[in-house]
């Protein structure tokens, strides 16, 4: 574990970037603005050492931006329709930052504010965040961990832990983008990607509040149940792809089995480097980057449309609000935990 200055936010307040590693070829930067995922450092087929999400390299360009590079996103990840919920017969208003809706739980989500070091150690760090109640609008005073860790299998394990003292909602993510030719390589419509469901949810409009529709992918451009580059469909004529400038849509996972397991492989045939996602969650939110639109990030590259993806796990967009959707309901007192691994190797 080591540990350094990441610049300071326009409120003058110090960032620091920790670095977890395996010793056997994955290393990761992290910064305790946000729970941020900065690096992921992956050898690829001949043995090179590739940084594989986009990022910045210093604080304040997080601070500025609404892409979320690498954010630890919550309470509630993804968009609430009407930026309001109903718990217990309750309604609570919250911020209303994309358009009439909420998205990541608004400007002071999570992925905007600094959280405190609980524990580190070489090949792991643990984040707290504490929420009082209605701050984002969410009921209930809150307390979040989430803890990453490099493991032997080369893989960065996120596992997250939440509880409040009254029943509210948490539905966590983290929203890297991957490239896994490297950060700076540009288009990845050449890499491939499969992905475990055989359903997914439309959305409405462009502002990507789902239907209600768990719909088959089968003859759609969302079918990915057997690997195909991501390229290959993205410019087809067809609605939804309109409505998110690309993909931007959840996928229902085909659970096989309660927790942890493989829902998705993405590979590059550039670099040899292919990573699987494991996770325990019931959706995955494919992303290619539609509203990149040239911004600087690590060592003066710019980022454009289509350079990344992310594969973001969660329950459904809307789902707390969605009857025919998972509600990401937690009991006052009990802990909400779930866990996503994202494993690399070589071909």
């Amino acid at each position: 574990m080591s540990k350094k200055a990441f610049g300071t936010t326009s409120k003058g307040v110090e960032a620091s970037l920790y670095e977890i590693s395996n010793g056997g070829g994955l290393r990761v930067l992290l910064t305790d603005y946000g729970a941020s995922v900065v690096s992921i450092f992956v050898k690829d087929r001949d043995g090179n050492e590739r940084d594989v999400i986009l990022g910045y390299d210093n604080v304040k360009s997080y601070e500025k931006e609404y892409s979320y590079f690498g954010a630890t996103v919550g309470r509630y990840a993804n968009r609430i329709s009407d930026a309001k919920i109903n718990i217990d017969g309750v309604e609570y208003k919250l911020e209303a930052n994309d358009n009439e809706n909420s998205l990541h739980s608004g400007s002071n989500g999570f992925s905007k504010r600094f959280w405190t070091v609980k524990e580190q150690k070489a090949d792991e760090i643990t984040f707290e965040i504490e929420d009082a109640d209605l701050e984002q609008g969410f009921p209930g005073n809150a307390v979040v961990d989430v803890t990453f860790k490099v493991t032997e299998e080369n893989a960065l394990a996120i596992i997250y832990n939440a509880k409040a003292d009254k029943t509210t909602t948490f539905n966590m993510t983290n929203h890297s983008y991957f490239n896994l030719n490297g950060h700076a390589s540009g288009s990845v419509y050449t890499h491939t990607l499969q992905i475990n469901a055989e359903h997914y949810t439309p959305v409405k409009d462009s502002k990507a509040i789902p239907t209600g529709e768990i719909a088959p992918v089968e003859g759609t451009p969302f079918d990915f149940t057997e690997a195909k580059p991501i390229g290959r469909d993205i410019e087809a004529n067809d609605t939804q792809l309109h409505y998110g400038s690309g993909y931007d849509h959840n996928f229902a996972i085909d659970k096989t089995a309660p927790g942890v397991e493989k829902v998705a492989t993405a590979y590059s045939p550039e670099s040899g480097i292919q990573m699987e996602v494991y996770t325990d969650c019931v959706g995955i939110q494919l992303y290619t980057a539609n509203f990149i639109v040239g911004q600087e990030g690590k060592g003066g590259v710019k980022y454009y449309n289509r350079d990344a993806f992310c594969l973001e796990t969660q329950f459904y967009p809307n789902s707390i609000n969605e009857t025919n959707f998972s509600t990401p309901v937690t009991k006052a007192g009990d802990t909400y935990h779930t866990e996503t691994d994202y494993k690399f190797s070589v071909r």
